[in-house]
C-alpha cells in the first residue's frame, strides 16, 4: 500500500472519502478505513499525504483551495465543529476573508487544543445554528450575524446585515430565535438588538400582502394604474406599464428567501432588459423608508 494507487476496495474508498472533503483526510478516518499509523507516515514521508494540521491531511499533490483551508480547519477540531465568525461570514459572502480561520468547537471534558491558523471558539450552540454549504459545516446566517455582533465593528455588522437581506440570506425569525438563546452573550445582544427592532418595524409595517401595500402606494402617489400580474413573453411580472415598457417586481424575502431564488430572478430581469423592458424591484423596506423617493424614480421612468 506504500506504492503506487491500487485498485482495492479501501484504496477507492479513500479516494472517494478525500474527493467529498476538498481532498482531505483525518488520521481518524483513515484508521477506520484500515490504515495504520506507520502507513500513514510513510505516506506524508512520500508526499502521498501532505499534513495540514495535526491529524489533518490532504490527499495528493493538489494545493489546498480557500473552502479547503476552511473545511481542514474544522476538521482538526473535531466531531462537531464548525466554521464560524468572520469565516462563516466570508463563505456566506457577506465579508471578506481574514487570515485566521474562525472555529466554534463544542465545549466538554475532551478539549482538543487550537492549531496555528485557527481561532477557536468555544461557547453553547444549537444545532439547529450549524448547516451545511460547500459540504463544510458552517453556522447559519442568523448565527454567523449574531457571532459577529460581538466581535465586529458596528459599520461590518450592518455591512454584513445588509448584504445578508440583498443575498436573500437573512430570516429575521431565525436571527430572533438565536437572540433568544443567547442570554449570557450581553455585548452581541445589545448590538444586534438595533437591527432586530428594526425588521419588526417594517415586518409590522408591511403586516398587509406587498400587493396590497404597493396598490395603495400607486394610488396615494398618483401614479398611472397598472396592469397587475401579466404576461411578458413567457413570465408572469408583478406590475407592468406597458406602454412605459416598465416592469414592477414585488420582493418579499419571505417568499424569495434563498441565493438561487435571487439569482433566477436577475437573469430574468436580464432578459426582459434584452426584449426592451426595464425592471425595478420594490420591498417593504423601499416602500417604509423613502416612499416619495421610489414615486419619484418610478415617474421619472414612465415619462421617460
Amino acid at each position: 500500500m506504500a506504492g503506487k494507487v491500487g485498485n482495492t476496495s479501501r484504496e477507492r474508498e479513500i479516494v472517494g472519502l478525500a474527493g467529498q472533503q476538498q481532498g482531505l483526510l483525518t488520521q481518524a478516518q483513515l484508521r477506520d478505513i484500515g490504515v495504520g499509523r506507520r502507513t500513514i507516515e510513510r505516506w506524508v514521508a512520500s508526499g502521498r499525504l501532505r499534513a495540514v494540521h495535526r491529524e489533518v491531511y490532504a490527499f495528493g499533490p493538489r494545493p489546498l483551495t480557500k473552502h479547503g483551508k476552511w473545511l481542514a480547519a474544522v476538521l482538526a477540531m473535531g466531531p462537531d465543529a464548525f466554521l464560524s465568525h468572520r469565516s462563516a461570514a466570508a463563505l456566506w459572502g457577506l465579508a471578506g476573508d481574514r487570515p485566521k480561520v474562525d472555529v466554534t468547537a463544542p465545549q466538554g471534558k475532551q478539549v482538543r487544543p487550537g492549531r496555528k491558523g485557527i481561532q477557536v471558539h468555544r461557547c453553547k450552540f444549537d444545532f439547529a445554528e450549524v448547516t451545511m454549504r460547500a459540504d463544510i459545516p458552517v453556522s447559519t446566517v442568523a448565527r454567523t450575524l449574531f457571532d459577529i455582533a460581538e466581535r465586529s465593528r458596528p459599520y461590518e455588522l450592518k455591512s454584513a446585515w445588509d448584504e445578508a437581506s440583498r443575498l436573500k440570506l437573512l430570516r429575521v425569525p431565525e436571527v430572533a430565535a438565536v437572540y433568544e438563546r443567547g442570554r449570557g452573550r450581553g455585548r452581541a445582544r445589545a448590538r444586534i438588538r438595533p437591527f432586530l427592532l428594526a425588521e419588526q418595524r417594517y415586518v409590522e409595517d408591511g403586516a398587509s400582502p406587498l400587493e396590497d401595500r404597493f396598490a395603495e402606494f400607486v394610488v396615494a402617489r398618483g401614479l398611472p394604474p397598472p396592469q397587475i400580474n401579466v404576461l411578458v413573453g413567457k413570465d408572469l411580472v408583478d406590475v407592468l406599464w406597458p406602454a412605459a415598457r416598465l416592469i414592477v417586481e414585488l420582493d418579499s424575502w419571505e417568499f424569495h428567501a434563498h441565493r438561487a431564488a435571487f439569482e433566477k430572478d436577475r437573469d430574468r430581469d436580464t432578459e426582459h432588459l434584452l426584449e426592451g423592458y426595464r425592471t425595478i424591484r420594490v420591498t417593504h423596506r423601499k416602500l417604509s423608508e423613502d416612499p416619495e423617493r421610489l414615486a419619484a424614480q418610478i415617474r421619472a421612468l414612465l415619462e421617460a
